[in-house]
């Protein structure tokens, strides 16, 4: 049975007047401004947003900067957001705007689906903010809203449900005010009607219409399907540090490189750059097993200090890292080759010693890490990086 939600507008639109978070898209709602934004919140809290937000538009402040943009300081950018796809999709459908649609989102709604990244939520987002367009822009939070309004158990991961309720809405946006309905909707979705805990039913401005109030089944609605496991990894960290010894005229200093790896460019994180890593969770016994070839060849030149690190975990949408890092330090003993000669040897072995699978290394000083993304999964070892 549908719900008629008619009712529902006048009253979500004055409370939304009145009660508005202040945004920076919502103060300043252009085209560009409202699509980054509805990207970014997308797996993610507005008040994480905000900050990344501000520095991403300073960066790139319009479509043109972002088309044009390199990949490294894109994903920089986007270091910390995660789900980089969407950042590499902002960027894809940048470019097809400056080819295609002389550098402005197009205003039409239909055309906006055509762009990567971009589904009916984003597209119904930005031309009904923009263009004044009334569509609907439905979301885990309108879908949680509209499901207890009415008091439905359909269940919200299906597509023909979200289908449902956009031609429900579709048939009562307001003409004069598309963008603020659907904003009102999901503003009461993010601090009334919330996702995890009791909602706020009292502070809501729709409770009398409310069909979930009434009957007391809030906590009951919405219902979901259970998400699949996710599948557990265990991994191997490695940190390495090489301490080289810069001798001048008269004076010398010591200078710390680190390992860093860029990921394949497909898959989970690709294109990323990552710690050299090793499958399955290794015990110090066996990282001095695979370390033994190394430390054999160069055991004149450098002490080897292997230290245990603790372990992490970091979670995916469908994957679990489980990780286990060791901090291996190759301190140099005494002059040896040049930097770049030693730091190619070694690679190669540990490449030949299978500590790492690639022989590609870059070693980067501590100051240098802000121009690499190194995702947020190496959080719990990034700070030894000094």
């Amino acid at each position: 049975m549908q719900y008629d939600y008619s009712e529902t507008v006048e009253y979500l639109l004055h409370w939304f007047d009145y009660n508005a978070r202040i945004l920076r898209w919502r103060i300043e709602p252009s085209a560009y401004y409202i699509w980054i934004s509805e990207i970014m919140l997308q797996q993610t809290r507005v008040e994480a947003v905000k900050t990344y937000f501000d520095h991403f538009v300073e960066e790139l402040p319009d479509i043109k900067a972002l088309a044009e943009c390199e990949e490294e300081r894109l994903l920089k950018l986007w270091e910390g957001l995660g789900y980089y796809n969407r950042v590499r999709n902002l960027q894809k459908a940048a470019q097809i705007i400056m080819k295609d649609y002389q550098g402005q989102l197009p205003s039409d709604y239909q055309e906006l689906l055509k762009l990567p990244g971009i589904g009916s939520y984003t597209a119904g987002a930005i031309a009904s903010n923009v263009y004044n367009i009334p569509v609907p822009s439905v979301d885990g939070n309108v879908l949680r809203v509209a499901k207890r309004i009415a008091g439905s158990y359909d269940d919200i991961t299906k597509a023909a449900v979200k289908r449902q309720l956009e031609n429900d809405l579709r048939e009562i946006m307001p003409e004069d005010r598309p963008g603020d309905f659907n904003q009102s909707l999901m503003e009461l979705g993010a601090v009334i009607c919330i996702p995890n805990g009791k909602p706020l039913c009292e502070q809501c401005p729709v409770m009398h219409l409310c069909k979930a109030f009434q009957e007391g089944i809030q906590m009951k609605i919405p219902v979901k399907s259970p998400k699949k496991s996710r599948k557990i990894e265990d991994k191997t960290l490695l940190l390495i540090e090489f301490q080289y010894i810069e001798k001048k005229e008269r004076s010398e200093r010591l200078i710390n490189y680190y390992a860093i790896q860029k990921r394949m460019q497909k898959g989970l994180l690709a294109g990323m750059w990552q710690l050299p890593s090793l499958e399955g969770k290794k015990s110090t016994l066996q990282i001095k097993k695979y370390l033994q070839t190394f430390i054999q060849c160069y055991q004149n030149n450098f002490d080897i200090a292997i230290e245990p690190l603790e372990e992490s975990k970091h979670i995916f949408s469908h994957i679990e890292w489980h990780m286990k890092g060791y901090h291996i330090k190759l301190i140099q003993k005494k002059e040896s080759a040049k930097v770049e000669d030693a730091k190619a040897q070694i690679n190669e072995l540990l490449v030949y010693s299978g500590a790492t699978k690639q022989q590609d290394l870059t070693w980067i000083q501590a100051k240098q890490l802000k121009d690499y993304a190194l995702p947020s999964a190496f959080d719990a070892y990034r700070g030894y990086i000094q």
